[in-house]
Order: structure tokens, then sequence, then C-alpha cells
């Protein structure tokens, strides 16, 4: 009697979603006695939540082989096609190809029409979308819709309708695409599709959010799966792909300390996955934008070693610390290999800035005109305010001040709709050039005023010190107002040392290291040691 009730407390705790509770019965009631193979399934569920994955897929292994062993084949396909999804997700490719094949060669030998068919059909249906065929994807996955309509299975019905919603996005009908992805995600909040498929949805509506440059609802949806990973304190599970997309969120909406937390967070919940890679390249942006040059570089390394190509981040980096020819080389190369528009528009947003840094204003025009017109495609407010600033910037290069005016007044329009600070005050910066050029010196006192409060609010150091250069304050910031030691102390600065470090180097005390950095940082007017090796870079003193 005991048993019962422990296992009726478990599937209780399944339906509360207490996945620790869950487990813990589940575990000792299979010390006790074998469970069959539906609670073996609960087991597995509750452990591949609490990030057990290895101990999920042995689980499984024993729920597959109970089916196997009572004659129950759809149990045995569906275990097997759970246990390849599973595999799936964390990189196990061969494993899992061979799991989806033994789940389909079982349901084939016993002739027997299933809901488990439908799921079938969505690797493959991915896998179409993935190598550029979304009009085979579209079509697999409508195929799974219709399945799970026949058998009325709501979680497959939510699975295969939000995949046919990506499908139409690749298709270039976004709007229909995006309603479908909305319709799944009712479904996921109103709790009628297992937390198993509701986080790989959520992942995969707020992935499509970045690839239709969609913040506004990358934000809302990001704040619902916070809220939902919440509603369940034992989750481990997708945690680590919800601080990912918030630390993105968070980035562009200035809150730089929030995002830097959630991204180093992520790094640790995702170092075995493949999302690592993106956490590590979320983290290096956060560094870079923050003057924090060295970490920057290390992030960007780690990401590149997980498969994520760290760019246009790192080209960014290099023109921030004025090596603008390895800068424009790199970008260049990064555009040769970047093919698909959604991942163009990224990169030519920032060639746009690195090619006139560069001097090179015929391919910066041309990136912006493509930047222009991959906009055009997209009813993305982002996407259009980051065309709109990449165009006034060229036609600023060219000469044409009232066309590069009506530019930036649009793109600043929007950046401000959007709440994202830092794009906004470097639109500013371009409108006081514009004034410059103007002899308006009120109106870039007021864009440089506005810039200067923005960087302040963000801690960005580095934009911070070219304010002041372009405020004619820089004079007292050249280096031949630093000592002949300052200048020593500030290499080591710029290139990551500690205090303790520069003075066992220098032969000095901690002391005598500190009273110089404190003068270095007064005589350069920066009030952080990013901000010091902002300068240092910009400068040439690396």
């Amino acid at each position: 009697m005991a048993d019962v009730q422990a296992l009726a407390r478990a599937r209780r705790s399944i339906e509360q979603r207490a996945w620790g509770e869950s487990y813990r019965l589940l575990e000792a009631a299979d010390r006790d006695a074998p469970l069959d193979a539906e609670d073996l399934e609960r087991l597995a569920t509750a452990a591949y939540l609490l990030g057990r994955e290895e101990e999920s897929e042995a689980v499984l292994t024993r729920a597959h082989q109970l089916f196997l062993d009572r004659g129950d084949r759809e149990g045995a396909a569906r275990s097997a096609s759970w246990l390849a999804f599973g595999l799936l997700q964390r990189g196990a490719i061969a494993p899992a190809s061979g799991w989806f094949a033994r789940a389909e060669r079982i349901l084939d030998e016993a002739h027997l029409d299933s809901v488990v068919r439908g799921y079938l059909l969505i690797p493959s249906a991915i896998q179409h979308i993935v190598h550029g065929d979304p009009a085979a994807g579209h079509a697999a996955f409508t195929q799974a819709a219709e399945i799970a309509n026949r058998f009325g299975d709501r979680d497959l019905a939510s699975l295969a309708g939000h995949g046919r919603g990506r499908a139409l996005i690749h298709l270039g009908n976004i709007a229909a695409g995006v309603a479908l992805l909305d319709e799944a995600m009712v479904a996921v909040i109103a709790g009628d599709v297992t937390p198993l498929l509701a986080g790989d949805i959520y992942c995969s509506v707020l992935e499509s959010c970045q690839e239709t440059f969609d913040l506004r609802r990358a934000y809302e949806w990001t704040v619902s799966l916070a809220h939902w990973c919440a509603g369940q304190p034992d989750l481990v599970r997708f945690r680590g792909e919800c601080l990912l997309y918030r630390a993105e969120v968070m980035q562009w909406r200035g809150k730089w300390d929030d995002a830097a937390q959630d991204a180093q967070a992520a790094c640790e919940l995702l170092m075995s996955r493949p999302a690592a890679g993106a956490a590590f390249y979320r983290l290096g942006e956060i560094h870079r934008l923050r003057g924090e040059f060295a970490k920057a570089e290390a992030a960007y390394t780690r990401a590149n070693e997980r498969g994520r190509r760290p760019q246009p981040g790192l080209s960014l980096l290099r023109l921030m610390q004025g090596q603008i020819d390895a800068a424009a080389a790199s970008i260049r190369g990064v555009l040769l290999d970047t093919r698909v528009a959604t991942a163009r528009a990224r990169m030519l947003a920032a060639a746009v800035e690195i090619l006139l840094a560069a001097g090179d204003l015929e391919h910066a025009r041309a990136g912006a005109a493509e930047l222009s017109a991959i906009a055009g495609a997209f009813d993305a407010p982002l996407l259009a305010a980051a065309s709109a600033h990449a165009i006034g910037a060229v036609r600023l290069a060219e000469g044409d001040i009232a066309g590069a005016a009506t530019s930036l007044h649009g793109a600043a329009d929007i950046w401000r709709n959007l709440e994202t600070p830092y794009e906004e005050a470097h639109t500013c910066l371009l409108m006081a050039t514009i004034c410059e050029r103007r002899g308006d010196r009120d109106g870039r006192r007021l864009e440089l005023d506005t810039a200067r409060r923005l960087f302040k609010e963000l801690n960005a150091e580095p934009c911070l010190a070219r304010i002041a250069e372009q405020s004619g304050h820089a004079t007292r910031q050249s280096v031949g107002s630093l000592s002949e030691r300052e200048v020593q102390v500030l290499r080591l600065l710029a290139a990551g040392k500690t205090n303790r470090e520069i003075a066992e180097e220098l032969f000095i005390s901690d002391k005598t290291v500190a009273r110089h950095v404190s003068n270095i940082f007064d005589k350069l007017g920066v009030s952080s040691r990013s901000g010091a090796t902002a300068w240092a870079y910009q400068h040439n003193l690396n």
C-alpha cells in the first residue's frame, strides 16, 4: 500500500510540475521494485527537466525494452522517439538518428497507424528548413499537423503548427508565419502542451523573433518564458536558454548589468550543450560594449571553440581597439561567407560602420543599399532603424547633409520607440556631426549631451571617451600629459593586469601603482579601468 501511495504522490507531482519531488519519489520506488514502462517514462521526464539527461536516456531505454517485452509496439516506438528527441537536443546526432529509425521500423513491422508517425516527421521537416528547402519543411509539418488532428494530439498539433510558422517565415510569408507561432504559444501558456515540448517551442519561437528582428515580440515572449521557468523552481532544462534570450533582450534595452549576469549564468548552464557558443558570444558582446576588451576577446574565443563564429562582434572589437584595417579585412571576409539574408543584415549593419572608418565609401554605400533592401522585406522596426542609420552615415560621408539628417532623424525616432539607448546614442553622435557641418553649435551641443547622458547610464566608457574627443576636451587627454611611468602603467593596465601584477613587473609598490592609476583616470577623464583601456586602444598605446 505504501508503494501505491508513493506512486500516486509521484504522479500528482508530475501533474503539478514539481519535478524534484516526482523524481525523488519515482526513483525511490524504482529502487524498491522496478517501475512499469509508463512510470519509467514519467521518471525519465522528471530527470530530463532536472538536467539529468544521461539518466533520463537510460531510463527511457529501459521503458522502451519493457514496452517491447509486453508487445506494446506503439509504446516502444513512442519511447524510442522521445529518446531520439532528447539526444538530438544535446547534439548527439548519430544516436538520435538511430533511435528515430528504430521507432519507424517498429511501427512499419507492426503495420501501425500511430500518432508517433507524426512525431517522426518533425526531424526531417526541421532539416528541410535548415538546408534551405522551407517548402518541403512546410509540407512535412503540415502532414504532421494532419496526423495530430486525426488523433487529437495537442502536443503534436502545437509542435507542427509552430513548425509550419517557421517554414512560412523562411518562405517570406512573415505575417502568416508569426500568427502560427503566436497560436502555438497560446497553447503553451494555457498548459495544453507537455513541458518537454513547451520549452522547445518557447526557444524556437524566440529564435524566430531573432530571425525576423522582432524585438518587441522577443521581449514579450522572453518575459513569458521567464515566468514559465519561475513557476517550476526545480526546472533546470531550458533555464539556460531562458537566460540566454533574456540576456540579449536586456542588452538591447540597455540593462547591461542584468544582461551580463544572465549571460554568465547561461554560459555555465549550457556548457555541455550546442547553445553554449551563443551564450559565450552574448557575454563577449556585453564585455565589448563596456570596453572590457580582454574579457570580450576571451569570450569570443570560447564562442568560436563551441561552434559560434564570433561575428560581427570580433570585427567591431577590432574597430574599437583602433585596428581599423584588421576590422575591415575581417568583416569583408564575413560578408563573403554569409549568404542568408537575415544573417547578412546583422553583418551589414556592422560592415557599414567599419568600412566608413576604413575610408571604403564605395563598399559602405553598397552595404547600406543591401541592408535597405533586406529591411524592405521585413516589417521590423529594429531593421528599419539599423538601415536608416547606415544610410544616414553613408550620406554624411558623401556630404549629403540634408539626406543624412532625414535618415538619421528617422533612425533616432525608431530607436527611441524601441527603447534601445546604445543605438540611439550612436545616432545622436552622427546628428552632432551634421549640426557641426551646418554651423549649428546649439544643436551639436544638445545631440552630444543626449549621447553623453545615454552612454553614462550604460557605463559605456569607450563611447564616453569618444564624446570627450568630439567635445574638444581631448586636449588634456594627450599622451604628452601622461608621465613616462604613467604610460607604462597604462599599457599594462590595458593588457588586463591587476595592480599587484603591474607592481611586480615595474618593481614598485602596490600603493604607488594605485596612485598612478588614479592620476591616469584624472588626466584621461575616465572613471574606470575599462575606460582607460578603451582610451589606450584608441590612442595605440596597447
